[in-house]
């Protein structure tokens, strides 16, 4: 086996500019990729990243199946993203290429790799027990790409947790416009403001009001903090307690309650399976649901991040236990 072509690195130093690209020149296959994975690990942490090396090597090594064909890095993200692409054979089943033991290596491969197939199962385990994760689709014209990012996988199929932060973070819940007050998050005492009135008590008439400029067009009075019809029992939040009259009203850090979710959780048959097998097991994880039920690391962990998203579940470490909502929900 020989390498023809040069491996190309696009290195994305500014995301508004043109990359800087650095050629890997041809040489015997073991020096080839050897090179590549150092060159790869030493730009993308000069960046700023993060993904060992290890990881980096499995992937490299899988160039040998597209024989070298046009291959190309692309450092994005600081180098917390980095894209591997060829324009071999392609994979075209997908899911078993993430399975351990599943290899398309030849006798002759096996003289430079381990042709074992345990490179991009290991990869994909790594990065999405560190939170991240590895995603495989087809080149233009043919070929494959594979992307590890230290950045979550988004589901477009997956119910949406409530509010997702930066970066597709499914897992902290924020809830509508913060009771804490601005007062608090930058060391000023603003006057108080409607939110931070006990519940149901009314501001006298003639009392100028003072708004902040997001609050000018918005009626007075958010849903919750209007006050209910006489006679309807109301539930108040905990910063909604009344304070004794003549004192300001507690301020407290708006948090989502523990394992409580937004809405009625959406459970299909492989969030069933997980609430299944959690009532047997403390703990759970991707690899141990797909030792025991089967399927790969990535669809196991895609499913109990919606779980952790709608409050069933929550993580532990680098596993997933149920909430005291998520134990109400299986008896």
């Amino acid at each position: 086996m020989e390498v023809s072509t040069p491996a190309r690195i696009a290195v994305y130093d500014d995301a508004a500019a043109a990359p800087r690209v650095v050629m890997v020149e041809p040489k015997d296959v073991r020096s080839f990729l050897e090179e590549i994975t150092a060159t790869v690990n030493r730009l993308s942490h000069e960046q700023g990243g993060t993904i060992p090396f290890m990881v980096i090597r499995e992937i490299v090594e899988n160039f040998i199946h597209a024989y070298f064909k046009a291959p190309t890095i692309t450092i994005l993200d600081g180098g917390n993203t980095i894209r591997f692409s060829d324009q071999g054979p392609g994979i075209k089943q997908k899911d078993l290429a993430l399975e351990y033991g599943t290899s398309s290596a030849t006798e002759e491969m096996k003289h430079y790799i381990r042709g074992v197939g345990s490179g991009l199962p290991y990869a994909q385990q790594y990065m999405v027990d560190k939170g991240g994760s590895l995603d495989i689709e087809d080149n233009l014209g043919g070929g494959t790409v594979v992307t590890i990012s230290t950045h979550p996988r988004e589901d477009p199929s997956a119910p949406q947790a409530p509010m997702a932060g930066a970066y597709g973070q499914p897992y902290q819940q924020q809830w509508p416009q913060q009771p804490q007050p601005l007062g608090q998050a930058y060391g000023q005492q603003w006057p108080a403001q409607p939110w931070q009135q006990p519940y149901g008590q009314q501001t006298l008439a003639g009392t100028p009001q003072q708004q902040t400029g997001w609050q000018q067009s918005q009626p007075y009075g958010l849903p919750w903090q209007q006050q209910a019809p006489a006679g309807m029992p109301t539930q108040q939040q905990p910063w909604q307690q009344a304070a004794p009259m003549g004192q300001p009203a507690p301020q407290q850090p708006y948090t989502p309650m523990a394992g409580m979710p937004a809405a009625a959780p959406q459970l299909n048959e492989r969030s069933q399976a997980i609430l299944g097998f959690l009532s047997a097991h403390e703990l759970c994880g991707p690899t141990d649901l797909a030792n025991a039920l089967g399927g790969s690391n990535a669809t196991w962990s895609r499913a109990l991040q919606d779980l952790a998203g709608q409050g069933v579940v929550i993580k532990d470490s680098q596993k997933y236990r149920l909430t005291s909502y998520g134990q109400s929900l299986i008896g």
